[in-house]
């Protein structure tokens, strides 16, 4: 008898509810049990807000913004989405489903331009020029050529990202993305030599080159070392003209399966290790997918000094960060 009230006992006590002591993660951001009593008492002040409002309140009440001033919306939405489903918030019914451009988008179409053959020297095809297209009305014909040109085809950005032409001679002869930095290569991390704290606060001054592509017709030899270099003059420039803020640090990751990497070499990069091969989503320790080769090319001597900084308000003097 006294095991089974002793079983019977514990089984109830294991019912009860136990106070929240768990802290969650995410996007970098540890949520504290402090920080979910309050979204809970947002939702409970805000009945009759979406979503939406709810995440945007909390977005002004935390002031989780972007260093453009916007608000870090979709991130917040996310977070809460998390926690919902964790059973730890009860967050409104979703008012509208909006068709989801991502889940079925439509694919670059070709676009007409001059395929002839361009050969000869460097300097016989000079002026080059770069030319950031995102936002602007040629953001297609980048998404074409990189469609219908480069191996892996078009794939959408996601967060803060750049797109480049290259023009010589009145017609298109390379492309260039760049995208926010991933976050967790050891061997990127290293290389600054920054602490974790400042690793999350700075990442975002890190540029990382995730798409080149020559066009198939064009054979210029030196070619593929002068772009990467040009693109290093003004990348930094254009960051902060869309962005609201510079990048001290450029990278990139090279499949030694298809490529050297030459050309990075050839304008500076330096080796700075390797992937582990697991990608973000890999639950153990085994590689699922290609190890790469990691190359980085500083932007500002300054770059160590400026990505290990961890106090905010410092480092929004970056106006100075070329001297």
């Amino acid at each position: 008898m006294r095991s089974r009230f002793h079983f019977a006992e514990l089984r109830n006590k294991e019912a009860v509810p136990e106070p929240l002591t768990t802290e969650w993660k995410y996007r970098g951001r540890a949520v504290t049990p402090e920080d979910i009593a309050f979204i809970r008492k947002l939702v409970t002040e805000n009945p009759g807000a979406s979503r939406r409002a709810l995440s945007a309140k909390l977005c002004e009440a935390w002031q989780w913004k972007q260093a453009n001033g916007a608000l870090r919306d979709m991130v917040c939405r996310g977070l809460l989405l998390m926690l919902h489903r964790a059973g730890q918030i009860e967050l409104p019914e979703i008012r509208f489903r909006p068709c989801n451009p991502l889940v079925k988008r439509e694919r670059p179409q070709p676009v007409l331009i001059d395929t002839t053959a361009l050969t000869g020297a460097l300097g016989g095809i000079q002026p080059i020029s770069l030319q950031q297209v995102r936002r602007t009305a040629d953001e297609p014909l980048f998404n074409s050529l990189m469609e219908h040109h480069h191996y892996p085809g078009y794939e959408q950005p996601v967060g803060e990202h750049l797109k480049y032409l290259v023009w010589a001679q009145g017609r298109p002869i390379a492309c260039l993305a760049w995208s926010s930095a991933p976050r967790h290569p050891g061997s990127r991390d290293r290389y600054p030599g920054w602490s974790p704290a400042a690793r999350r606060r700075n990442l975002r001054f890190i540029a990382y080159n995730t798409r080149f592509l020559i066009l198939p017709w064009i054979r210029i030899p030196h070619l593929a070392s002068h772009i990467p270099g040009r693109a290093a003059k003004v990348l930094s420039g254009d960051w902060e003209w869309l962005y609201s803020h510079p990048v001290y640090f450029a990278e990139t990751f090279i499949d030694p399966g298809r490529f050297r990497g030459t050309c990075y070499r050839a304008a500076n990069w330096v080796l700075m290790g390797q992937t582990t091969g697991r990608g973000k989503a890999s639950n153990s320790h085994r590689p699922n997918r290609s190890i790469k080769e990691i190359l980085g090319l500083p932007l500002t001597p300054r770059f160590r000094e400026l990505l290990s900084e961890e106090d905010k308000g410092s480092m929004w003097m970056w106006r100075n960060w070329i001297a």
